[in-house]
């Protein structure tokens, strides 16, 4: 979709005012826990550059009354995948978000969604021929797994840079920049706050520690650490919006379920809270969580395990949704 527009001319903006072009497109990060594992949906395009994208296309107001239909219509006509839980993040619009060569007087608009999903086998031979991929999304926000304790990356390498930029402007900027890393990422007296995601992340850009920062000509300092890999234009930016959205939704809806078979084990479901949260939750409190919560119930059945008594099943218990109004998994913070 497009629309023309034109710089206000009482505006103070040298040279003649030239008509831009502004699309509107949809932009999807597709969730699945693959393996204990967070994965989103990458597309890698046959252009040379290596990073990777969110999956993307124009919304056509000719086919679809929606922006959701048009995006999950678009998403399973080239992966077949069939998307369960979907919603709106964000509307991305800054100027300079996606630069492409030739595209002068054109301004891409994005309207970020997140979804959920399931995969199988059939469906990533699918991917794979659709040139798309599951990737952990640990390896974009590697500071953002506390799974196995304090990522080692935030003491070797951000926390000391982040320092070095705090002090590298006049005090009173200087102070602001600081109280803004102590609350981000829960230094002195703050906790680390999962949900924060994004504040991170946007403190990182700033300061020039992600290569996209570097690309967009935000920093001069192509030495500076680089953290995590780098997406095309601002799609790190809208990974980082959906982990956080996601993360805060886990404590008040149950999304979790729509990332779980129809039967699963504590165990599973477990695995699959503290791969989106980011933090290892205790065995015992996390059951007495889940059954405090009523959320789950069992299906009767057990799963043979190696090595090990078999596995009770359990299925999401549906009736929730009409006995509370926000039926969720508080797992607190750290």
């Amino acid at each position: 979709m497009r629309l023309s527009s034109y710089p206000c001319k009482t505006c103070n903006m040298p040279g003649e005012a030239q008509p831009v072009t502004v699309e509107i497109g949809l932009n999807a990060v597709i969730v699945a826990v693959v393996s204990r594992s967070p994965r989103i949906l990458a597309v890698s395009e046959a252009d040379g550059d290596a990073r990777d994208s969110l999956p993307f296309g124009p919304f056509d107001p000719a086919r679809h009354r929606t922006f959701e239909a048009s995006l999950r219509a678009r998403v399973e006509k080239r992966t077949a995948l069939k998307l369960g839980y979907i919603e709106q993040l964000y509307t991305f619009g800054d100027r300079g978000r996606q630069r492409l060569p030739g595209e002068e007087g054109k301004h891409m608009v994005s309207v970020g969604y997140l979804a959920l999903t399931r995969t199988d086998a059939e469906n990533n031979e699918r991917l794979a021929e659709a040139g798309a991929h599951w990737r952990d999304w640990y390896g974009y926000l590697p500071w953002e797994d506390w799974r196995l304790g304090r990522p080692a990356i935030l003491d070797q390498s951000i926390l000391p840079a982040l320092a070095r930029w705090e002090s590298g402007d006049e005090k009173s900027a200087s102070v602001q920049r600081r109280s803004r890393i102590r609350l981000a990422f829960g230094l002195d007296d703050f906790p680390w706050d999962e949900e924060r995601v994004l504040e991170r992340y946007e403190l990182l850009y700033e300061a020039g520690l992600v290569r996209e920062a570097v690309i967009d000509g935000h920093c001069r300092d192509p030495e500076s650490p680089a953290a995590g890999l780098a997406m095309r234009h601002d799609h790190r930016r809208i990974v980082a919006t959906a982990v956080a959205r996601l993360r805060g939704k886990l404590k008040y809806r149950p999304v979790v379920f729509e990332l779980m078979p129809p039967a699963f084990t504590l165990t599973d479901l477990q695995a699959t809270v503290e791969a989106i949260s980011g933090r290892h939750l205790h065995k015992q409190n996390f059951r007495r969580l889940v059954e405090g919560a009523e959320l789950v119930e069992p299906t009767g059945e057990t799963l043979a395990s190696t090595g090990g008594r078999p596995a009770a099943l359990f299925r999401f218990r549906r009736q929730i949704l009409d006995e509370r109004p926000a039926p969720g998994l508080k797992v607190g913070g750290r």
